[in-house]
């Protein structure tokens, strides 16, 4: 999970003293509704699931939970560094990587090797104008998507418009009926959503979303059901499975949870999330209920939070080459000249990659993965202002 060749866990992740928040009072995580619009029960449930999680992490995990932030991982990254005898810290870091690589820039600039952040977090942000960002990221990335289906000739629409038009409207008659499948489960209106973000991060999975909400349409829920275990993301809703891999094993979500409340000083009320609703619903009508939802995540956390937003400022640290992706859903590609900017001068060095997914790297362009590469591996810069165009996927696939 998080230890290959030459890699570490951080706090709380896997196998290094991994935050547990299971508890058998609990409901399952699948049962929450994710975007309520009741303002009643629905809302209600979604509180109490956050502060009950929250809760159950303090009883299984307190011991851990005030040590797993970012701030920390990176303080571990420089004891690592200087138990292998280096003088500097080569890093490459993806998504929250990149936060992780500008905290440890700011903490240790003297120390800082040849650096890449791809895929990058934008440090301005709070948790709350992350979430809003992600709504209108993941916006473009499906109305990107929506206008190769297009071209594909595929069966949901003529346009882009109107396949996302439909998409939806799938959203909300599957949360009003959802749609049943043959192992017993359901495809609910957050299922589709959770395929649909969990294909939005590589291109490649684009063809696979296609067949799933043509499936959709034709009442069979099944291709986008596993299409979403396949990715990761919640498929459906009570249905058998013959996979041994259990939320026993994994604690991702819970460490996910721990590493961004300990980071995070925001604590939104269900107040704070109706006061801003509406900007989320104009950025994305699809995503944006969902993403301002989760903003709730850290109600009840035991742990006071660091700060609004990582401190990342590098002066005098060496150049840290920052991949910007512009069609990025998850980090959108603005954050790439905010991250730069807040560095400091002459630190952050931008790259752009006019691609679709999450990160560049492992897009496997051949542009990125030279510049990339020839600055780990040789300590050369790609020249100011440099762009890396996509390499579509074929066309009839």
């Amino acid at each position: 999970m998080c230890t290959p060749p030459g890699g570490f866990c951080p706090r709380g992740v896997g196998d290094s003293s991994g935050v547990r928040c299971l508890d058998a009072g609990l409901p399952d995580a699948d049962e929450i509704d994710r975007t309520p619009d009741d303002g009643g029960d629905e809302t209600n449930a979604l509180v109490r699931f956050n502060r009950e999680t929250a809760a159950a992490c303090e009883k299984n995990s307190g011991d851990v939970l005030p040590y797993v932030g970012t701030t920390q991982a990176a303080q571990d990254m420089d004891l690592l560094r200087h138990v292998l005898g280096d003088d500097k810290l080569h890093y490459f870091g993806i998504s929250y990587g990149t936060e992780l690589g500008g905290v440890y820039a700011h903490l240790f600039p003297d120390r800082v090797g040849r650096a890449v952040l791809d895929g990058v977090v934008d440090p301005t942000h709070d948790a709350m104008e992350e979430a809003l960002a992600q709504a209108g990221g993941f916006q473009l990335a499906f109305e990107h998507f929506a206008a190769w289906c297009a071209r594909q000739g595929c069966t949901l629409g003529d346009d882009a418009e109107d396949i996302v038009d439909l998409t939806l409207d799938l959203e909300e008659t599957l949360d009003d009926t959802p749609l049943p499948t043959p192992d017993g489960g359901e495809v609910d209106g957050d299922a589709l959503i959770g395929a649909i973000t969990g294909a939005l991060y590589r291109q490649d999975y684009w063809p696979a979303l296609r067949v799933g909400l043509e499936a959709v349409t034709d009442d069979n829920g099944e291709v986008l059901e596993d299409l979403a275990e396949a990715l990761g993301q919640h498929g459906g809703k009570g249905g058998d499975t013959d996979d041994d891999t259990t939320d026993e094993q994994s604690n991702e979500d819970d460490a996910f949870r721990a590493i961004t409340c300990d980071d995070s000083s925001n604590r939104y009320t269900v107040a704070d999330v109706q006061f801003r609703l509406p900007d989320f619903l104009e950025a994305s009508p699809l995503f944006g209920p969902g993403l301002a939802w989760s903003a709730l995540t850290c109600d009840g956390w035991p742990v006071p939070g660091t700060a609004p937003h990582p401190e990342v400022g590098a002066p005098g640290a060496p150049p840290v080459l920052l991949v910007g992706n512009t069609g990025d859903p998850a980090t959108p590609y603005e954050g790439a000249a905010r991250m730069a900017e807040r560095l400091g001068e002459k630190v952050g060095v931008e790259l752009t990659y006019e691609g679709e997914g999450h990160g560049a790297y492992d897009s496997g362009n051949t542009c990125v993965r030279n510049a990339v590469d020839a600055y780990l591996l040789n300590g050369k810069l790609p020249d100011p202002g440099t762009v890396c165009a996509a390499e579509p996927l074929p066309e009839g696939k």
